[in-house]
């Protein structure tokens, strides 16, 4: 067996990235080939701080993994080859360190079954993870200068957030993790203990209804403040464009939000990517 250090550390981010954030993986696909071994870094890096808690048996080892991607950023990396990949990519782009290391200290919550408290937190977690990872990329894809996309990138990354935690409502609500806000829980009498046992009330319909609206919200702030962005950096923002036919799919009658997670025909999510890619 090739020793771990040995191996190509971009490939094995691309593998990582394929296997764990396949909606990723496609909009990287359609990235120009220099920038993209650097996104996929990212997103490879993502994928590994996202799936800590499916990884771990209690939340004080998913606290230890993350102390060790933080330790890694800020010295040995122990061979480790996407935290490798990792450190080429910051280097080469001359990424801001804070920011990752805010996308770990957020990433802490996933660990517990605390409910987020209120809208404002849950953009606020959306921001550190998902907006931070756009706004990287498109520095990545604009050669390291900044490319004026904060603003884009903080209302797609709520957006894109958003969206995924809907689409994974089924899954977190099996294990008893509440990422709606409970602010709007409380506002539209929507019932927890409920939703934890698999039933869909009307309480929580309209909570899913306000945060689908909230996400197109966002990504039409996006596209406007995106408009005037750098041609170079917009590739970045390609998870964007995969928001809507999402919420399209949940808003169909016989979609049940707890029942399986809502997923695409295969062939709808390289379309809408390769769309996006000629559009944005």
């Amino acid at each position: 067996m090739v020793a771990e250090a040995a191996l190509d550390p971009f490939a094995v981010a691309a593998q990582t990235v394929r296997r764990h954030d396949p909606d990723r993986y496609l909009a990287d696909l359609f990235i120009p080939e220099e920038g993209r071994r650097h996104v996929l870094a990212l997103h490879a890096f993502n994928a590994e701080v996202a799936r800590v808690r499916d990884a771990v048996s209690e939340p004080a080892l998913g606290e230890i993994r993350l102390q060790w991607w933080r330790d890694a950023l800020a010295g040995d990396d122990g061979g480790h080859p996407i935290a490798r990949a990792l450190k080429q990519t910051i280097g080469a782009f001359n990424l801001p360190i804070d920011a990752l290391e805010r996308l770990i200290d957020a990433r802490a919550f996933d660990l517990y079954d605390d409910a987020m408290p209120t809208l404002n937190d849950l953009e606020g977690y959306a921001g550190e993870t998902s907006s931070s990872l756009i706004q990287m990329a498109a520095i990545v894809l604009a050669g390291g200068r900044d490319p004026d996309t904060a603003a884009a990138a903080g209302h797609a990354g709520v957006a894109t957030a958003i969206t995924g935690l809907l689409r994974a409502l089924p899954v977190h609500a099996r294990r008893g993790q509440q990422y709606l806000p409970r602010d709007l829980m409380a506002n539209h009498g929507a019932d927890a203990a409920a939703m934890f046992e698999g039933r869909t009330t009307d309480g929580l319909r309209a909570v899913l209804a306000e945060l689908r609206a909230r996400a197109r919200q966002h990504v039409a702030a996006a596209r406007q403040a995106l408009a005037g962005a750098p041609s170079d950096a917009k590739a970045a923002f390609l998870p964007m464009a995969l928001v809507e036919p999402y919420l399209k799919h949940m808003e169909r009658r016989a979609c049940d939000p707890l029942g399986t997670p809502v997923a695409l025909p295969p062939w709808q999510r390289p379309w809408v990517l390769w769309r996006a890619a000629r559009t944005f």
